[in-house]
C-alpha cells in the first residue's frame, strides 16, 4: 500500500499580518447592492489573501464559490498612501461561527496591476527582513 502526500504549493511567500481592507461584493447576474464593508487580512501574499469580514447573506455562499459574485478590494498597506486595488475570487470559505456575521474568505487575485502586486511583494520582503 502506498501513501500519497499532498504538499501545498504557493507561487509567493505568505506573511501573517493584520491589515485593514475595504471590500465590495460585485456581480453581473445577482442584485447585491453597493455596500462597502470593512475587514482585515490575517495573511497576505502577492497572489491572494485571507479576508476576515462580513458576508451579508449566507445564501451568497454558492455564488461566491462559483465566481458569480467576486470581491473588489482596497488593501490599505501601511507603507503606501493609496490603497492597493484588486478584483478577487473566493477560493474557499471557513465555516461561520454560530452567532457571528464574520467569516474567513480565502481570496485569489483575479485582476491586480503588476506595479500593485510589486508593492505587496516589497511589503512582504520588508516584513520578512524585520522579523
Amino acid at each position: 500500500m502506498s501513501l500519497e502526500y499532498v504538499t501545498e504549493k504557493r507561487d509567493f511567500v505568505r506573511i501573517h499580518t493584520d491589515i485593514p481592507i475595504r471590500y465590495k461584493f460585485l456581480s453581473k447576474t445577482i442584485d447585491i447592492g453597493e455596500e462597502v464593508h470593512e475587514g482585515v487580512t490575517t495573511n497576505l501574499n502577492a497572489s491572494g489573501l485571507l479576508l476576515v469580514g462580513r458576508v451579508p447573506s449566507i445564501s451568497w455562499i454558492p455564488a461566491l464559490l462559483m465566481e458569480e459574485i467576486i470581491i473588489g478590494l482596497n488593501l490599505l498597506l501601511p507603507s503606501l498612501e493609496v490603497p492597493i486595488k484588486a478584483l478577487s475570487k473566493v477560493s474557499w470559505i471557513e465555516s461561520f461561527p454560530r452567532g457571528t456575521d464574520r467569516c474567513a474568505l480565502g481570496l485569489s487575485f483575479n485582476e491586480i496591476s503588476k506595479p500593485q502586486q510589486d508593492e505587496i511583494l516589497k511589503y512582504i520582503i520588508k516584513a520578512q527582513i524585520s522579523k
